[in-house]
């Protein structure tokens, strides 16, 4: 790091108190060592248990460390200089789900509205605009679609169990059909985005209303999930 960027790093931590999510560092809210230590590639990550007929999903790691305090300090504390670290591990994700060539269209997991407001921005739309340009810089074909929407009466998903999550997100996304039309017989793999993958309820809701909507779902990528709670030989299907 250049002397200027320390002497940069050091002004912003004494006028807005700004450190490192990662390790505390004084400075930027992703030093270049942690930045540097991030993932380079994603795996599969099933949950577990796995929702039915779930769409293979990808995550670059567990929801853990330096992940998990970027995920945080994006949503909830509005850290947005994360933006696009987040935005390019999202990308691997997305390019471990659809492979090399095809066109994309990558379809962000929506917000509750007051969510939205309360936090003054919309951190999985911001995460995956940023992936497609990302992934554009690289010659693919890539659009972005808000194709869903929740629908009111969700309630928060903290503090949910797994069996509680599905039945709280069952019915509660839409793909309205003006949308839809736009992008219906284009071939383009639709992947499903999100910043973390807990017990797939979410996922699995926004998969089941692009398909009701009748596009069909290839993967959901996300940045991170929960480790898993049980052994490699229960995972779900692959």
């Amino acid at each position: 790091m250049s002397l200027l960027s320390v002497l940069i790093d050091a002004g912003a931590d004494l006028l807005l108190g700004s450190a490192c999510v990662g390790c505390g560092e004084p400075g930027r809210v992703l030093c270049p060592d942690c930045r540097a230590g991030l993932p380079e590639g994603a795996a599969t990550a099933w949950p577990t248990p796995t929702p039915a007929g779930l769409a293979r999903p990808f995550a670059t790691g567990p929801y853990e460390g330096t992940l998990r305090a970027m995920v945080v300090g994006h949503k909830e504390r509005r850290l947005l200089g994360l933006t696009r670290p987040l935005g390019d591990l999202l990308a691997a994700s997305v390019l471990t789900a659809a492979g090399p060539s095809a066109p994309l269209l990558l379809v962000p997991v929506p917000s509750r509205p007051a969510a939205v407001r309360a936090r003054g921005h919309d951190p999985t739309l911001a995460m995956t605009r940023h992936a497609a340009r990302a992934l554009r810089a690289t010659d693919r074909d890539v659009a972005v679609a808000r194709l869903l929407r929740t629908r009111p009466g969700v309630a928060d998903q903290a503090g949910l169990d797994a069996g509680q999550r599905h039945a709280n997100l069952a019915g509660s996304m839409a793909s309205p059909a003006r949308a839809v039309r736009r992008w219906a017989g284009r071939r383009a793999h639709v992947v499903v985005c999100d910043d973390v993958i807990t017990t797939g309820a979410t996922a699995r809701e926004a998969q089941r209303a692009l398909e009701a909507a009748g596009l069909a779902v290839l993967g959901v990528a996300a940045v991170a999930a929960t480790p898993r709670r049980l052994p490699p030989r229960d995972r779900g299907p692959e």
